[in-house]
């Protein structure tokens, strides 16, 4: 038995368009997984054609994510595309909105905490009730953050955010464990992505500090994401559970 095998396993994934996103459901593809990547944009779309040329069982949906009704519905069309299973579910959406705290604008606050934590919540509890339904347990994937474990500077609604994905992962663990189904999170340590263009500016006094005290000296990239999102959606995790768990090259520790 491969204890690393997903293939053939169903997959339903918001924020596969995203830096880190694009990464992980690449890996899943690759090792043989069947992907239905739900996003805001009609990347998705684009991104689903390119893996079918390679071989991979791929599709897009575009979904206003924000919008919790078509969430729902977007949700039920991804479990049609999978013939009406789910085997894991990857939560991988997510925004940022910066500004200093005192100023921090009421909207920018809804719209972040609905994406990053409601939304997270929604599909959570969709993908649930059809684990529970199916009977044979399920994989859910949360993405948390190094600001699951402190506060950052002029982020408040994406630190209050991420610290709530992970107290929800350990809440559902607590819930869903007895029925096989993990709920684990990822938390990505300074990734070099488009979310972060603000910081990785060599000549920012912020890259340079956070850079230095990386262990592993370097930012993280979306190919690092790939082994450990395998390895939650594989046998070889069935005994994680509720589990919050750094992708940072050793930054937390330092």
């Amino acid at each position: 038995m491969n204890l690393f095998d997903i293939s053939e396993k169903k997959v339903v994934f918001t924020g596969a368009s995203g830096g880190l996103g694009q990464g992980m459901v690449e890996g899943m593809l690759e090792a043989g997984a069947h992907v239905v990547m739900v996003g805001a944009s009609s990347k998705s779309s684009v991104l689903a054609a390119r893996y079918q040329e390679k071989g991979w069982k791929a599709w897009g949906l575009q979904c206003d994510l924000g919008d919790h009704d078509e969430l729902a519905r977007g949700f039920n069309r991804a479990l049609e595309l999978l013939d009406g299973e789910i085997d894991v579910l990857v939560n991988a959406a997510g925004i940022q909105r910066r500004s200093k705290s005192e100023e921090f604008p009421l909207q920018d606050w809804e719209d972040v905490m609905n994406i990053n934590l409601t939304v997270t919540f929604l599909l959570c509890q969709m993908a649930g009730r059809q684990m529970l339904r199916q009977g044979r347990g399920g994989k859910i994937i949360n993405i948390a953050s190094m600001l699951s474990f402190f506060g950052g500077f002029t982020v408040p609604a994406y630190a209050a955010s991420k610290g709530g994905v992970a107290q929800l992962t350990k809440a559902l663990c607590n819930e869903w464990a007895q029925y096989g189904i993990t709920i684990n999170a990822i938390a990505p340590g300074y990734m070099d992505t488009p979310m972060n263009a603000a910081l990785t500016d060599p000549d920012n006094p912020r890259f340079r500090e956070i850079t230095n005290r990386i262990p592993a000296k370097r930012w993280g990239t979306s190919e690092d994401m790939k082994g450990l999102a395998i390895f939650l959606a594989s046998p070889a995790s069935d005994y994680i559970n509720g589990a919050v768990i750094p992708c940072d090259g050793g930054y937390l520790v330092k």
